[in-house]
């Protein structure tokens, strides 16, 4: 029996825009957003009112947008320090201005609004509660008018800057990103060749492409898109290469040495089991570093060739901070660290930083073969 298309209406379809998109952050996120914006205005308003005694306005009603904002979705573009302060004191500039120069107040409140996105979208400053104070520096009535450029200052500056402290000092105690950071892509090698990630499958070329042609702004940042669609993909490779993990493909009997091994002798268990690295491990077997055959011949200090004398030992050359995995890592996000990181080898470490095996490039370039074969 042939099937049936269902038809919506385009009427239908509208209507349908208007039910609300399911929120998908976690309750503990939910709770964190209303306890931030709590103590956040209630702290600035009082210091607030303390700096500024029976002045009024001493607190205004968009810093209430901005805390939504700032405690809620901190990983927003909009909710970046420079949005707040810079989008809230461009606002108050041009809303004052629009006030003092235009007397019919509509005419102004509409201007002062549109140009204040104007120049919000020139200054990379777009904060959507700053047209509130575009709107509350024409509308304010005698007590905003009276202040004219001085709205600046007090209380727009002086509120922004308390509840960004604000915000800065919450976000992070509860180790949120914020400032969210914009991210770089850089070669390991130092060249100007895009990660092996970025030459086949998703590019942030697409990506570019694809925003170039929406044409519209999107509460997101390009960097953090990229990364909720990077990881998505990394999941379906996952389901490709099914449950492959570190303790599948990594060699378990390793040889290590420890950092008082002699230089000497890291050099003849290098050459005799023909291998380019050894874990540095502690007398409970423990991770303390690396050290690699580059590590014989190239200086830490200025990254010059220079031969290390054959009196010393592991702990003057080793690399002390090492990039792990642990048994469980899949084998998508091996191919990530390898590639994109540059690596070589892999030490695979238990939770207690204890030695597991090692992962090298011959590992896993036989653990994809046979996935891909399988």
């Amino acid at each position: 029996m042939p099937c049936r298309e269902l038809h919506v209406h385009p009427f239908q379809a509208w209507l349908y825009s208007f039910i609300p998109a399911p929120v998908t952050a976690s309750w503990r996120e939910r709770f964190y957003g209303v306890l931030g914006a709590c103590l956040g205005l209630i702290i600035t308003e009082g210091i607030s009112h303390q700096a500024l005694g029976s002045a009024n306005p001493w607190f205004i009603a968009p810093m209430g947008a901005s805390a939504v904002l700032l405690f809620a979705v901190p990983a927003s573009p909009l909710a970046q320090p420079w949005s707040i302060i810079g989008g809230n004191l461009v606002a108050a500039f041009i809303g004052v201005s629009c006030s003092l120069l235009i007397e019919d107040r509509g005419l102004a409140a509409g201007l002062a609004v549109g140009l204040s996105i104007g120049a919000m979208f020139a200054l990379r400053c777009l904060h959507p509660p700053s047209g509130a104070i575009a709107l509350t520096a024409v509308l304010g009535g005698p007590a905003v008018q009276a202040l004219g450029y001085h709205f600046l200052l007090w209380p727009v500056l002086l509120d922004s800057v308390l509840l960004l402290g604000m915000a800065l000092i919450f976000n992070n105690a509860l180790r949120r990103r914020y400032p969210h950071p914009h991210m770089e892509h850089r070669n390991p090698h130092k060249t100007s060749d895009p990660l092996p990630s970025q030459r086949t499958g998703f590019t942030p070329g697409d990506l570019d492409a694809v925003l170039a042609a929406r044409n519209e702004v999107l509460d997101i940042s390009k960097d953090d898109l990229e990364e909720i669609l990077l990881a998505a993909e990394a999941r379906a490779q996952q389901r490709h290469f099914g449950n492959i993990v570190c303790a599948d493909i990594m060699s378990r009997d390793i040889a290590t040495v420890t950092a008082e091994t002699s230089l000497q002798e890291a050099w003849q268990k290098l050459s005799h089991h023909r291998i380019t690295a050894l874990p540095v491990v502690t007398p409970e077997q423990q991770l303390a570093g690396i050290v690699s055959l580059h590590d014989f011949f190239v200086s830490r200090e200025n990254g010059l060739p220079e031969p290390v004398p054959a009196a010393g030992r592991v702990l003057d050359i080793m690399t002390p901070n090492v990039v792990t995995a642990g048994p469980g890592t899949g084998l998508a996000e091996l191919v990530k660290l390898f590639s994109d990181g540059g690596l070589h080898h892999l030490p695979v470490i238990a939770e207690d930083r204890s030695v597991l095996g090692m992962v090298t490039q011959s590992d896993l370039v036989a653990a994809l073969f046979h996935a891909g074969h399988a």
